[in-house]
């Protein structure tokens, strides 16, 4: 594989980065090539991930939830868990996304809105990777305008029961714990439940052609009646559910690039050992002008990644601006993931090789969490004033 450090020397990205930062992301590059690396082509081609078993193994990494304090977490900076996400998406975005949920969706509600007796029930286990969380507010019918859910939370006495049906529910089928937003009278509300409340089942997803090493499942909620104490008390309203998306988003600035980046590493090795009409293909001027446009797309996206944790970290980081960087690092990333598959050529669609793999993921980060549409849009109201959502 072609080294990380000639791409990162064009842009001397560790000149913007300090020692703590650069130790946890060699860390965690190590872990993910010793641990992940060697299995991840046969779990992606079998659509199957030991995410119970890879779950105990990030969280003694102190990889869950890494970016939170107290309660058994990391407490890093919002750098260095941007950076582990990289790393760990270098890999497969289905590992990413399972940190991400975890500790950006699920732990981060919990932490930022939920009572102590909540914190102490469910963070450190979280944490440690003994318990796995998932976040339940995409339905079937309402991907970009959760306004419209209809899952609805009734009064019962002193009882809440919630019925409705969440989708596309990472680690919803492994889950412990299920973090669920619903109507109530009182607004949008959100709930902890656990996974063996009865009413609850998770069937998982099949027949994915994205994310394939990654558990995706629909929630089903059937009359689950839950106590008064499982509610968020802090959170009302859309702007609880939203501002834990924002927290995911930001792991996907950095963790797309990651995807970007291995993909341009295969590419550059290969081009450098394929011979094509007695010379290498790395020797052709148009192999050349793709592997230095991928170059300085990759690299200008790192910066910008860094420059969003740093705002981040200094509690200055808008909305809008988590837009602009996963629209940017997504677009981008998908663009290189195609264009590293033309070097590569008809091997550059087996698994011998991680491009199409990273290039499949990529279509479905892409998607969620915000669609690169509902990303511009953001931006666009920011830069006129006007809103285009309706």
């Amino acid at each position: 594989m072609a080294d990380s450090q000639t791409i990162a020397q064009l842009f001397a990205l560790d000149s913007v980065l300090d020692t703590e930062e650069i130790a946890v992301r060699d860390t965690v590059r190590r872990f993910a090539a010793d641990r992940i690396r060697p299995h991840i082509a046969e779990w992606f081609e079998a659509g199957a991930l030991p995410a119970r078993e890879l779950a105990k193994d990030l969280g003694g990494m102190g990889l869950l939830g890494m970016h939170l304090e107290g309660y058994g977490c990391a407490g890093m900076s919002a750098t260095s868990y941007g950076l582990a996400c990289l790393e760990l998406e270098a890999v497969d975005s289905g590992i990413r996304s399972l940190v991400s949920v975890q500790g950006s969706l699920a732990m981060f509600a919990i932490h930022r809105f939920g009572s102590e007796d909540q914190k102490q029930e469910w963070l450190p286990r979280m944490a440690a990777g003994e318990a796995v969380g998932c976040f339940g507010l995409t339905e079937p019918d309402f991907g970009s305008n959760p306004a419209g859910m209809r899952t609805a939370a009734r009064r019962d006495g002193d009882d809440w029961v919630l019925r409705g049906t969440k989708m596309w529910i990472t680690n919803g089928s492994i889950a412990d714990v299920a973090v669920v937003w619903a109507r109530t009278d009182d607004g949008v509300r959100g709930f902890v439940v656990p996974t063996d409340t009865p009413g609850f089942s998770a069937p998982e997803i099949k027949n994915k052609l994205s994310l394939r090493a990654s558990v995706t499942a629909e929630l089903v909620l059937d009359d689950v009646r839950l106590p008064a104490s499982a509610m968020l008390p802090e959170a009302r309203g859309l702007s609880g559910p939203l501002s834990c998306l924002n927290e995911a988003r930001f792991g996907i600035v950095f963790g797309a690039l990651g995807a970007a980046r291995d993909c341009l590493e295969t590419a550059i090795d290969y081009a450098k050992t394929r011979e094509v009409f007695d010379r290498p293909l790395a020797a052709f001027q148009l192999t050349q002008a793709k592997l230095a446009d991928m170059a300085l797309e990759l690299g200008k996206g790192q910066l910008l990644a860094v420059h969003l944790g740093r705002l981040k970290d200094r509690h200055e980081l808008r909305p809008e601006q988590v837009s602009l960087g996963k629209l940017n690092s997504v677009r981008e990333a998908i663009a290189i993931a195609r264009e590293c598959r033309t070097i590569l050529g008809a091997n550059g669609i087996t698994l011998e090789y991680p491009v199409l793999r990273h290039a499949n993921n990529l279509e479905s980060v892409l998607t969620y969490e915000g669609t690169s549409e509902m990303h511009q849009l953001v931006i666009g109201q920011t830069l006129t004033g006007e809103s285009a959502f309706r």
